[in-house]
């Protein structure tokens, strides 16, 4: 099996590579993916749950890169076993071109062999299967690195609205009114927080973590 793409991210291609090495960025990314676990500068150990047809289990597997080129290009190689459901092994070569200051071009080239029970499935729903993950991933990690939107100053509309009329004095021995309680309470702004931020990887778990 061989599938080859390229994605388009909003991201520096420096930004790009430390997420393909971030084992938490591969987590949120990867669909089905329960944990992934650096065991080595260049090696990683994975769980993904994964549906497959009439199929679902839990699968794991081992990925080392090899032939680092930070922050360019590297090989993905690995294998992942899902017991009697079947195993799966193979390589990746994946290259990071620098568009722009914020945007990386990201190819893969993916070819891998598939055993067991999962071969038995056939090609077509096992491509259609790894096209699909690879495209979530994509599209997660994407996102992840998508910078938030800048929110409208509070300072600034502070500043255009009227000022707050100041508090009526209530004379003494007379019933406190509602409109002077409003009157007395300042308005309370409550600032906004903008949350900041291996489509191969999900290409060989589509192939080897099945």
């Amino acid at each position: 099996m061989e599938m080859t793409g390229e994605r388009r991210i909003p991201a520096s291609r420096q930004a790009v590579w430390e997420a393909l090495n971030d084992p938490e960025a591969l987590k949120l990314a990867i669909p089905g993916c329960e944990s992934v676990t650096r065991t080595a500068p260049d090696a990683f150990e994975a769980k993904v749950a994964i549906k497959l047809g009439p199929m679902a289990a839990k699968f794991s597997g081992k990925v080392k890169l090899e032939n680092l080129n930070p922050p360019a290009s590297y090989t993905i190689s690995g294998e992942g076993s899902g017991g009697a459901m079947g195993f799966a092994k193979g390589g990746a070569d994946v290259a990071l071109e620098e568009v722009g200051p914020a945007e990386t071009l990201l190819k893969y080239n993916v070819k891998a062999q598939v055993g067991g029970k999962i071969a038995q499935l056939g090609a077509r729903l096992i491509d259609s299967t790894a096209k699909q993950m690879a495209d979530q991933f994509f599209d997660k990690f994407a996102a992840n690195l998508t910078p938030a939107p800048v929110a409208a100053p509070v300072v600034a509309e502070a500043a255009m609205a009227p000022p707050a009329a100041a508090p009526v004095p209530t004379p003494v021995g007379q019933p406190v009114s509602m409109f002077s309680i409003l009157a007395a309470i300042e308005p309370l702004g409550i600032p906004l927080i903008a949350w900041a931020g291996m489509g191969i990887v999900a290409a060989m778990a589509a192939l080897m973590f099945l």
